[in-house]
C-alpha cells in the first residue's frame, strides 16, 4: 500500500484527501537534491550559450510534460525576455506521423532514439521524463545519448529504475512504486521552475 492509498483510509471527503495530497507533494518536492537543480540550471544556460539542442522525451503523462518543457523553456522565454541567444529545446513526441512510422516500421522502442539519429549534434544533451525509469524506448535514447558523448538528465520516480545509471543530472522524485500522480506533479513544477527562473533571470 502506497502512502496515497494509506492517506485515503484515513479520510471520508474529496476535501480532506486533497489537503493529505497536498502535503505529501510538498514532503516530496522538499526531498528533491538543490544541488542536482543547479546543475540542471548550469546545463541549459551551457547549452544557449553554445547553440546547443536540449532535448526531452517520454511517455504519456511525462510526454505532455517534454511538450510543455519545448514550448515553456523555448517561446515563452523568448517572448518574455527578447534574448537573442534562445534555448533550444526540442519534444521528441510531438509528430505523431513520424512517431507512428518509426512504430509502425521498427518498433515502438525505437521513436526516440530514431529521431535522435537524424537531429542529434555533438554537445548536445536529452532529458529523459520517466516515473519508472524502465521504459524500453526511454533506455534506448539514453544509451545512445550516452554513446554518442551527450548528457543525460533524468527526471524521475519511484526508485529511479533503470534510467538511473545512465544519468549525469538527476531530479529523482522519491516516491513508493505507483504514484505517478505527485511524480509526474513534481516533474511539471520543475519545468516551471526552471522557466520563471530564466525569464527573470535573463530579462
Amino acid at each position: 500500500m502506497n502512502n496515497l492509498e494509506k492517506a485515503f483510509e484515513k479520510i471520508n471527503t474529496i476535501g480532506e484527501f486533497s489537503s493529505a495530497y497536498f502535503s505529501y507533494l510538498v514532503s516530496v518536492l522538499n526531498n528533491i537534491d538543490e544541488n542536482e537543480i543547479n546543475e540542471l540550471g548550469s546545463l541549459f544556460e551551457s547549452a544557449r550559450s553554445t547553440g546547443n539542442t536540449i532535448f526531452v522525451a517520454g511517455n504519456g503523462g511525462s510526454a505532455s510534460t517534454a511538450t510543455t518543457m519545448a514550448n515553456d523553456i523555448g517561446f515563452d522565454i523568448l517572448k518574455k525576455t527578447n534574448i537573442k541567444e534562445p534555448f533550444r529545446v526540442f519534444s521528441l513526441v510531438d509528430n505523431n506521423s513520424v512517431i507512428t512510422a518509426i512504430a509502425n516500421d521498427v518498433g515502438y522502442e525505437n521513436i526516440f532514439v530514431n529521431q535522435l539519429k537524424i537531429h542529434y549534434r555533438m554537445g548536445d544533451s536529452i532529458i529523459l521524463i520517466s516515473a519508472s525509469g524502465n521504459s524500453e524506448n526511454v533506455i534506448r535514447a539514453a544509451e545512445w545519448v550516452k554513446n554518442n558523448g551527450g548528457q543525460i538528465v533524468g527526471f524521475l520516480g519511484f526508485s529511479g529504475g533503470k534510467l538511473f545509471e545512465y544519468c549525469d543530472i538527476k531530479i529523482h522524485v522519491k516516491t513508493e512504486p505507483g504514484e505517478y500522480g505527485p511524480v509526474e506533479d513534481a516533474h511539471l513544477i520543475m519545468n516551471h521552475i526552471l522557466a520563471h527562473w530564466f525569464q527573470y533571470y535573463l530579462r
